[in-house]
């Protein structure tokens, strides 16, 4: 019962976050250099480990389907398995909880250092506004860094099994291709980026929350840190359900 309480005072605290940094953008608008540095800061530190992770994963990816399909004759339609896989459900998933194990912990890191070190109180004792300058830059940061990111996973990745293919599966670039296309449409790739821009608000957004929530001195940092991205990567598990669902009832409505 205990559990429930604090799940549900959590979930209520977060709401209010939410709500907060959507009513500082909506009268203060957004501060067009701290976004895009923030923007900088998220590509940067997440670009390698996502464009590392994307094309093993496409590799990957194109060696199992291909060996699974070949028993039934269908061996050049790996191109269909890997480009829909990569942009409805791997690209956007994957991305998201690689920046959130990359850069979610360290924005959780740094406003829990700012917390118990009473630097947040002290923004507050000047007038400022926490949210303004510590949280709602991160997050509209999140939310274009997300989509961009997984965009370019989703490219590497079809590059990565393309190689696999070419070079292990005896499959050529134009059956590739041309199996891509065929499988792949628009309204899947805009699904991908609606499922990264839903991401980046969840993974950025618990990072931001996890850090203010912050109690407990050095240590409360390790443990804040590690509970966001935790809660961060299981947050987007569950959330990639619901916005399947949510997207497939659209679709077919």
């Amino acid at each position: 019962m205990l559990k429930v309480r604090e799940l549900s005072a959590s979930l209520g605290k977060y709401t209010l976050l939410l709500v907060d940094v959507a009513r500082d953008i909506w009268r203060n608008g957004i501060s067009l250099r701290e976004v895009l540095r923030q923007v900088v800061w998220i590509g940067n530190n997440s670009l390698p480990i996502v464009l590392l992770t994307a094309v093993f994963t496409g590799m990957v990816l194109a060696l199992q389907t291909a060996y699974g399909l070949h028993r039934f004759g269908a061996k050049n339609y790996v191109g269909n398995l890997v480009g829909l896989a990569l942009a409805k459900e791997l690209g956007p998933v994957l991305t998201a909880v690689m920046v959130c194990g990359r850069v979610g912990a360290g924005i959780a890191a740094e406003i829990a250092s700012m917390t118990v070190t009473e630097q947040v109180d002290a923004i507050r004792s000047l007038g400022g506004d926490p949210i303004r300058r510590l949280v709602s830059p991160r997050i509209v940061a999140g939310l274009i860094s997300l989509p961009l990111l997984t965009g370019v996973a989703v490219i590497t990745g079809i590059l990565g099994g393309l190689a696999v293919a070419t070079l292990e599966l005896g499959i050529t670039a134009h059956q590739y291709y041309r199996s891509y296309l065929y499988a792949v449409q628009i309204y899947d790739v805009v699904e991908g980026l609606i499922k990264s821009f839903a991401f980046g608000l969840i993974v950025v957004s618990i990072a931001c929350y996890k850090g203010l929530q912050c109690r407990g001195g050095t240590e409360g940092v390790g443990l804040t840190t590690t509970s966001a991205v935790v809660t961060g990567s299981l947050a987007v598990f569950v959330a990639n359900f619901f916005l399947t669902k949510l997207l497939i009832i659209f679709k077919f409505a």
